[in-house]
């Protein structure tokens, strides 16, 4: 599948096109093009401000929103790169807290391309190089970077000790099972193990890796993967743990805090906000004071994630929730967040992804299902989701059929859609 993305800018456009022509040779793994364009590049990745590095399967978008927050809050200019964008490629490239402008980013891209197009590299690995070269290039205090998928092979991975402040790795669940569950030799059969030792993958010399807590296996694949790395472990329940009532109180061996919760709604954010504590805690390459990790929890934002919609062209004043959630522990996520009310779910899924991991955890709180396709991909029908299931040409019409009965809407399922929806509603992330 392509990351497909699209621009009002002639000149970012002719770049994306070029973007969305890159496949990969299918199977292929390991770094080595990543680490040829990065060396034609100049190596920028070994030029970057201290870096904070997030690994996991849900929850490491937040927790680098968390992350950035919290720098922010101290005083610190933050480059960013996260994936997948939602509504403009330019999402992927934060520069010192401000999304990289059109001009800029069609002359990066170009570069980026002109030095790798003999080599065949794919999309996510061309924005990496694009994003490390830009951050080597521009000034800044701090630099956060999500890990693509897995971890291991991720292009993210090529980033060395001496850039490194702190690693993280968020919550486990089982999700790109093609990649990240491949058959191979010496590596764990079990499949949480198999992805925590792939998450753990991005472990380094040196470098704290915070984590939280897992099942066994998987919790012994990241002791493991710490030890061969020589990486300081810092692991909930162990070096630091975190609960909430009225507050979020957080300790570890410096001592307690007892801090705002999370502004982002959901009570998985608490845990996201407390992973991002724990590495900015265990590193010492930047000082962070607590009053500035709880003004980072309380200003935090992270789109398409439990996000209410403002009033807007698509959302009118109803209220709608759009969630970008799309594998078991997202449904679980919804199901726990709902529990208790009743709800109009509008679905749109990869054909890829298992319907069922959303709408099983929703089913009692499901007033109505409607399905809509994911624009520009391959999705599941209604006969496939559910025998109550109707289906819409797109999130306009589906929307226009709920009643106006006062119950909430949950859009979800793909950030795909998500993106769409926030289009839609004139809610571009900024």
């Amino acid at each position: 599948m392509r990351d497909f993305a699209r621009s009002d800018h002639p000149r970012v456009q002719a770049q994306l096109d070029r973007l969305g022509r890159l496949s990969v040779p299918d199977g292929r793994l390991g770094l080595e093009t990543i680490h040829v364009l990065l060396d034609r590049l100049g190596n920028p990745h070994r030029a970057l401000p201290p870096v904070f590095h997030v690994a996991g399967t849900n929850g490491k978008g937040s927790t680098c929103a968390f992350l950035r927050a919290m720098l922010e809050g101290q005083g610190y200019s933050v480059h960013v790169t996260t994936s997948p964008h939602l509504v403009r490629y330019n999402e992927r490239i934060r520069l010192a807290g401000k999304l990289i402008g059109d001009e800029r980013l069609a002359s990066l891209l170009s570069e980026v391309l002109d030095a790798g197009e003999d080599l065949g590299p794919s999309f996510f690995e061309v924005t990496i190089a694009a994003a490390f070269l830009e951050f080597a290039r521009i000034p800044a205090d701090a630099c956060v970077v999500e890990v693509g998928l897995g971890g291991r092979y991720d292009a993210t991975n090529v980033l060395e000790t001496a850039v490194l402040a702190a690693c993280g790795i968020a919550a486990l669940g089982i999700d790109h099972e093609r990649f990240l569950l491949a058959p191979e030799d010496g590596v764990p059969s079990d499949p949480v193990a198999r992805i925590a030792f792939e998450k753990a993958g991005i472990a380094k010399a040196g470098v704290p890796l915070a984590c939280l807590s897992y099942p066994q296996a998987a919790q012994q694949e990241i002791e493991a993967a710490a030890a061969r790395a020589g990486a300081p472990l810092s692991a909930r329940g162990a070096e630091w743990a975190a609960e909430t009532g009225r507050h979020l109180f957080y300790r570890d061996a410096e001592g307690e805090l007892a801090l705002p919760l999370p502004s982002l709604p959901g009570a998985h954010q608490a845990v996201n906000a407390s992973l991002a504590i724990a590495m900015l805690r265990a590193q010492d390459v930047l000082a962070v004071t607590p009053h500035a990790l709880a003004q980072g929890i309380e200003q935090a934002a992270w789109p398409a994630r439990l996000q209410r919609l403002a009033p807007g062209p698509l959302a009118g004043h109803r209220e709608i929730w759009l969630d970008g959630g799309h594998n078991a522990d997202a449904g679980r996520m919804l199901g726990t967040h709902f529990a208790g009310q009743q709800l109009h779910l509008v679905l749109g899924m990869l054909d890829a992804k298992d319907p069922a991991a959303l709408v099983d955890p929703l089913a009692p709180m499901i007033a109505s299902l409607a399905v809509v396709p994911v624009p520009g991909h391959d999705w599941h029908p209604a006969e496939a989701i559910a025998p109550s299931a109707r289906f819409f040409l797109d999130i306009v019409n589906a929307l226009a059929a709920i009643p106006e009965d006062g119950l909430p809407v949950l859009i979800a399922g793909s950030l795909y859609l998500a993106g769409d929806v926030l289009r839609r509603n004139g809610e571009a992330p900024e």
